[in-house]
């Protein structure tokens, strides 16, 4: 059975391989800083939080399988039914988002019949990045024109974006970093590219000054919690940055060889030792060898991101790849930037290493993706795969029949 499963996975083994490297070696940081939340905070258990990390780990292995299993050009009409859906879940996270703890947590809905939340945002950026490699795949032949691009593309994008940032700067950030960059790659005349930088600096102080003006109008957002970690990072005063001071403390105490598996004094210290702060358990238990190796694992990826891009037999596919694969290798770096203290604090977990269930999927989601576009048929489907779909609902036909 278990010969017939590795049969039947296609795609670049070197994916395959580093993703279930990262899901194995992430037992033992996520049980070792499981420890705080039990024994310090006093919730759960240290098997209970393993096992849960097994499963959303297991869950997003069956992600992983069936997505890649699904013809990367279904992707295309798939973004255009996604983008109002993911509209409606943001709108909806904004006005009935969870509270965590007696804490705001309007990023996150509540799933009843699982019991578990599900962070919105995360899924909103992955359909954004495909929305986005759709319209230049389909436009790479025309003259773009910045009208047209701004009503066609820009205009949703920023609708999706604008209902994101409230509840999370970190993630609006970089998706429409990512998203400009895959313009970039895309190419969008950069003269362009400048006009839309502008005008997001421009919509982003508008609403600062908003939600500084009016903050009752605006109490849903967590603009002073994201507005103080950048004054704190900035100011450099050690009462401000205690997380950043202990993470720092973990990686020099860590030193070449680390403490051992287990063995992490500070993950009693870091509120967020499973999550955002991973690395420096990380760190601190495996030393800079452990650190190291990490970061190589992510360059790897990165690597073959970058070579199933260059080998897709289409356009779409090569800015596909790219669009959600770079996110995951990005969101991995500034996670080890903030635990090394380049960054401000922001959130953003270790992908397939830390804990938290709709980032450990919408990464197998992601990884899903891009093993479709290297899993393509060179000689059969690569026909197929020219044509673009004219219209989402494309995907309904192709599939009845």
């Amino acid at each position: 059975m278990l010969s017939r499963f590795f049969e039947n996975i296609k795609g670049d083994k070197t994916i395959w391989a580093i993703v279930g490297a990262l899901a194995i070696f992430s037992f033992l940081p996520v049980y070792s800083a499981s420890t705080n939340l039990v024994y310090v905070a006093g919730k759960g258990s240290t098997l209970g939080y393993l096992l849960k990390h097994a499963i959303l780990l297991l869950m997003g292995f069956v992600i992983v399988y069936a997505t890649h299993k699904i013809p990367y050009r279904y992707f295309s009409g798939l973004s255009v039914l996604m983008m109002p859906v993911v509209i409606l879940l943001l709108v909806y996270t904004l006005t009935q988002g969870t509270v965590i703890d007696g804490a705001n947590a309007s990023r996150w809905i509540s799933i009843p019949i699982v019991g578990i939340g599900f962070q919105t945002s995360t899924l909103a950026s992955v359909v954004v990045m495909m929305y986005v490699a759709r319209y230049f795949a389909r436009n790479k032949e025309k003259e773009i024109k910045f009208k047209e691009s701004f009503i066609y593309m820009w205009l949703p994008v920023g609708c999706v974006l604008a209902l994101i940032l409230p509840a999370n700067f970190s993630t609006t950030a970089i998706t429409f970093g990512m998203v400009v960059i895959l313009a970039y790659l895309g190419g969008y005349p950069f003269k362009y590219i400048a006009s839309i930088l502008g005008i997001g600096v421009l919509c982003l102080a508008l609403f600062i000054l908003t939600a500084k003006a009016f903050p009752e109008a605006t109490k849903g957002s967590r603009i002073n919690t994201w507005s103080n970690r950048i004054e704190n990072f900035a100011s450099g005063e050690a009462e401000d940055n205690y997380q950043a001071d202990k993470a720092k403390i973990a990686f020099a105490s860590g030193e070449i060889y680390g403490k051992g598996p287990g063995k992490s004094v500070q993950k009693n210290f870091l509120p967020q030792s499973s999550s955002d702060f991973i690395y420096a358990i990380i760190g601190e238990e495996f030393g800079l060898i452990g650190a190291v190796l990490i970061i190589l694992f992510f360059l790897g990826l990165l690597f073959r991101f970058v070579i199933i891009a260059t080998k897709a037999s289409t356009i779409f596919g090569t800015l596909l790849a790219l669009g959600v694969g770079l996110p995951i290798i990005f969101q991995a770096m500034i996670n080890m930037g903030v635990a090394v203290g380049l960054f401000p604090v922001t959130g953003q977990p270790l992908p397939l290493i830390s804990t938290g269930g709709t980032s450990i999927w919408m990464t197998c989601f992601g990884i899903g993706i891009v093993l479709s576009v290297s899993s393509a048929n060179h000689s059969e489907d690569v026909s197929v795969a020219k044509k673009e779909l004219e219209n989402p609902l494309d995907i309904l036909h192709e599939a009845i029949g």
